[in-house]
């Protein structure tokens, strides 16, 4: 099972749930939404401008990163090779496995 901990929750306080990679400003977003802090209190931490900064010197502690659903299904990073067998692997299983009907 993928490590729920990689992802935040921010802004649910807010009515604007995002879902962002784990970091400490994510972290810190979380603790001051908690504590009920007003959303200009977290603005300066998640604003655009912070994660260009972040991107520009490759700190992922800059900013706040989105992360969509899918994070939580991404279980290690093969190369590209593997990668690609992996997919044709996959690929025929379903053919085989719950398509067969439809393969002539």
């Amino acid at each position: 099972m993928p490590d729920q901990r990689q992802k935040k929750l921010i802004f649910r306080a807010y009515r604007n749930t995002a879902r962002v990679a784990a970091n400490s400003i994510s972290q810190e977003v979380v603790k001051l939404e908690r504590e009920g802090q007003y959303f200009e209190e977290v603005a300066h931490l998640v604003k655009g401008q912070r994660g260009l900064e972040g991107y520009e010197v490759s700190d992922t502690d800059r900013g706040v990163w989105s992360a969509g659903m899918i994070q939580g299904l991404i279980y290690d990073v093969p190369g590209v090779s593997e990668l690609v067998e992996r997919i044709i692997e996959e690929a025929a299983a379903i053919i085989t496995q719950r398509l067969a009907e439809l393969v002539l």
